[in-house]
């Protein structure tokens, strides 16, 4: 990176700083720093929304997934328009009905406290991986477009968390909010510039492929019942459906931007921002991975080491951008993706410390005895998250496989479990707590099971399905595809639910 790359960075990463300053000086309650007092501009909330959950998965994962395993995965955003039926008629109307702080204040009423703290728990577990992740892989692809070796990764996170933890904690939601409207604007603008930059290099869209790409490409068919198949039509459609739709119904980030807005008509509206600007900014990262893949055949002698496209695929885009983009441009971009690991840190912090406030201090009557302490006890709260977060990542690198497959094997793992507390609470009428204990220990067993089913089990070489094998043995061999965590997941905790719950409530009536 050239000076002025630098220099584009540090103005980026010194203003969210400012525009914390800023919001913080303004906030009189808690209210003001969780949710904006309810009352937040609904498009605002939209791409916040989107920023928060795409963040770097989207931004490193998506590129190199079209570029070393095929374009299939793109066509998950078909699902979005029934996605967006089943979050705004289905979930918007109850939950905009009873106004909550945090999610899980939702579950007490019906199924008492101990599914509340376990809700809440799950949540808190979930979004440590998922920052933690995240920050990592961030990491990682700084390091490369920098210059520097893997060992400064863990400095890397460091100076991210400090800015990140620095803005979120002086700002609250507020500032959480309009940064994340910045990163999206930098996010896009990388990825467009990378697109413009390689399209002038080769004089036009010769990168494009008009065939499928079988020499770098995976088979990806519409559907297998080999589970071993990675990616399938059918199965991105059904996990993706599951995963926006469940981190929609019970994951507090969500929940609480659905809780920034007005009423369940604005919470609609910000719903449709987010998934006309996921599917716009995805859609364009797809093709980045397709651009960077025939601009590298083009150029075999550009590629990074020895490695061959297919196996250096993650790190292709980061490679790009440090090398390739003229200065300026890559500042950027560069700041795009610093931008990508503070969305992931700042949504993050700011939903824990919600959390752990309601549910565990404030329920417990630990509530601080003014409002102005109970915002300085949120800061510090939000400091000391920040802190264990950046302390996390370093056990990210003993996770097997790509980008992707990384991100589905931690995110989806409590993904669904969480949302089946929600499903059972407002919508089972004969559900109980010991059933949905059941139904949760169940769905989380089957989701770690598959998503480390190489772990756990490895790979028969003769037959290809499983081989016990307790251990790190095999853990790179996926007998199990981490397309089949959230339908399973979903099932078993639906079934175990459902009957536990009938029995339990048999066994209450004699």
């Amino acid at each position: 990176m050239a000076l002025v790359d630098w220099i584009i960075l540090c103005l980026y990463a010194t203003s969210t700083i400012g525009l914390g300053w800023y919001f913080g000086r303004k906030q009189s309650d808690t209210s003001e720093y969780f949710v904006g007092s309810g009352n937040m501009n609904p498009l605002l909330i939209g791409v916040s929304l989107f920023a928060t959950l795409l963040s770097t998965i989207t931004y490193l994962a998506l590129p190199g997934e079209t570029l070393g395993k095929g374009p299939i995965y793109l066509i998950n955003y078909l699902a979005y328009p029934f996605i967006y039926l089943v979050i705004g008629f289905v979930i918007l109307p109850v939950y905009m009905r009873l106004r909550v702080t945090s999610a899980y204040e939702l579950l007490e009423a019906r199924l008492g406290i101990s599914v509340r703290l376990l809700g809440a728990t799950l949540f808190l577990m979930l979004r440590l991986v998922w920052m933690s992740l995240l920050v990592y892989l961030t990491a990682q692809a700084i390091a490369i477009m920098i210059g520097v070796g893997e060992d400064k990764v863990p400095w890397i996170i460091v100076v991210t968390g400090i800015f990140a933890i620095t803005y979120t904690s002086l700002g609250g939601l507020k500032a959480v909010v309009i940064t994340d409207l910045m990163q999206t604007l930098l996010l896009y603008g990388g990825a467009l510039l990378v697109l413009g930059t390689i399209t002038w290099k080769m004089g036009g869209f010769g990168w494009f492929p008009t065939e499928w790409q079988g020499d770098v490409w995976d088979t990806q068919p519409l559907f297998s019942m080999d589970p071993s198949v990675r990616v399938t039509v059918v199965g991105t459609l059904i996990s993706v459906f599951l995963w926006v739709v469940c981190t929609s119904a019970g994951d507090q980030v969500t929940v609480q931007r659905f809780m920034a807005t007005k009423d369940a008509k604005t919470a609609r509206r910000a719903t449709a921002m987010q998934m006309i600007i996921g599917a716009v900014v995805g859609l364009t990262l797809g093709l980045v991975g397709m651009a960077l893949l025939g601009y590298f055949q083009a150029n075999p002698d550009l590629l990074p080491g020895d490695g061959t496209l297919k196996s250096q695929a993650d790190k292709i885009f980061p490679h790009f951008i440090a090398f390739h983009l003229p200065p300026v441009v890559t500042g950027l971009v560069v700041s795009g993706l610093f931008a990508a690991a503070m969305s992931s840190i700042d949504s993050g912090v700011n939903s824990i410390t919600a959390v752990v406030m309601t549910d565990f201090l404030d329920r417990f009557g630990r509530k601080p005895e003014t409002e102005k302490k109970h915002i300085r006890f949120a800061r510090l709260l939000a400091v000391l998250i920040g802190i264990l977060v950046v302390s996390l990542s370093a056990l990210v690198k003993y996770i097997p496989g790509n980008f992707m497959a990384v991100t589905n094997k931690t995110v989806n793992l409590l993904t669904v479990p969480i949302a089946l507390l929600f499903f059972f609470a407002l919508w089972v009428p004969f559900a109980n707590a010991r059933g949905v204990w059941l139904a949760t220990v169940a769905s989380v067993t089957a989701a770690v099971l598959i998503a480390f089913s190489g772990s756990f089990f490895g790979v028969n070489p003769a037959t290809g399905w499983f081989a016990l094998s307790f251990g790190t043995e095999g853990a790179d061999l996926v007998p199990v595809s981490f397309q089949w965590i959230s339908p399973v997941a979903l099932v078993v905790g639906v079934v175990v639910g459902l009957i536990a719950s009938r029995l339990f409530s048999r066994k209450t009536s004699l």
